[in-house]
């Protein structure tokens, strides 16, 4: 089965045209003006077709792009690289791995204390879980990753 196959119907007909053309289409939307550049929310963004598990808020940081952007993904194996030869420059594209859809950029512009890697995704392409809803939404097992430690601070914020 491809990647493309695990899309179900029934969620890519209720996708946005904005949805459609940025994670469908390999669009891109507007800097700052995008639902989750901003977001400082703890909680999972997830893939908008599948619902696999992308990006913690743990690992998002104000990049200055307009765009949200992660250090790292939740699981590796959740995205694939792609060279992007578009837009006549050298990029890396970067796609969910089960629904095949374009999420954003790989930059190294990063902060270099966390690895120096820029994930700079589409609001469009994601969904946001929050915290509180984790559990019921069935990313339980994420939810550690924000809990409070032993010295009151909290882990999994925003950086």
């Amino acid at each position: 089965m491809s990647r493309s196959q695990s899309r179900d119907p029934k969620t890519v007909e209720k996708l946005t045209p904005e949805q459609r053309h940025v994670a469908l289409e390999n669009g891109t939307e507007r800097p700052f003006a995008n639902e989750y550049w901003d977001n400082h929310e703890r909680g999972l963004y997830v893939d908008v077709v599948t619902g696999k598990p992308l990006f913690s808020s743990a690992d998002k940081f104000e990049s200055g792009s307009g765009w949200p952007s992660f250090t790292k993904p939740v699981d590796p194996d959740g995205v694939v690289e792609k060279r992007d030869l578009s837009h006549l420059m050298v990029r890396t594209e970067v796609r969910s791995a089960v629904g095949d859809i374009h999420l954003g950029h790989l930059f190294k512009d990063g902060p270099k204390d966390d690895g120096g890697l820029r994930y700079c995704m589409n609001s469009a392409s994601l969904r946001f879980v929050p915290v509180a809803d984790l559990e019921a939404e069935g990313y339980g097992e994420y939810r550690a990753q924000f809990d409070t430690t032993s010295d009151g601070s909290t882990e999994g914020a925003q950086k």
